[in-house]
C-alpha cells in the first residue's frame, strides 16, 4: 500500500471522510493519513455506526442506566478509537481540540 499521507477531512458528526474541504460539509478535523490509517478510520466509523444502531432501540428504555449496558461501552469505545486516531493524525488544531474535549 502507499505510505505517502494524504490531507482528509472529517466530518464526524455526519461520519464522513473528504479528500479535499467540502464548502457544504461542516468538517471539524483535519488529519494527514496514509492508505492504511484511512482504511483504520473508516473502519472504526463503520463500527461506531454499528454500535449507534444497537444503542437505538435502549435509548427508549428510560430505567435502563446506560453505563449498565454493554452496547453503550462498545459505542463508546469506538468513538474513542476515533477520537484518538484524529488526535494521533491531526493537525495542530485537531490535537487541541481534542485535548479540550477530555476525553482521551
Amino acid at each position: 500500500m502507499d505510505q505517502t499521507k494524504k490531507t482528509y477531512y472529517i466530518d464526524i458528526e455526519n461520519a464522513q471522510i473528504y479528500s479535499e474541504p467540502v464548502e457544504a460539509a461542516d468538517w471539524q478535523f483535519k488529519i494527514f493519513a496514509t492508505d492504511e490509517e484511512l482504511a483504520q478510520i473508516n473502519e472504526y466509523i463503520n463500527e461506531n455506526y454499528d454500535a449507534d444502531l444497537k444503542t437505538f432501540a435502549r435509548a427508549h428504555v428510560p430505567f435502563l442506566e446506560y453505563h449498565k449496558e454493554s452496547k453503550n461501552d462498545e459505542y463508546d469505545e469506538t468513538m474513542t478509537g476515533i477520537y484518538r486516531m484524529i488526535y494521533d493524525l491531526g493537525d495542530e488544531e485537531a490535537r487541541r481540540h481534542i485535548e479540550g474535549m477530555g476525553i482521551l
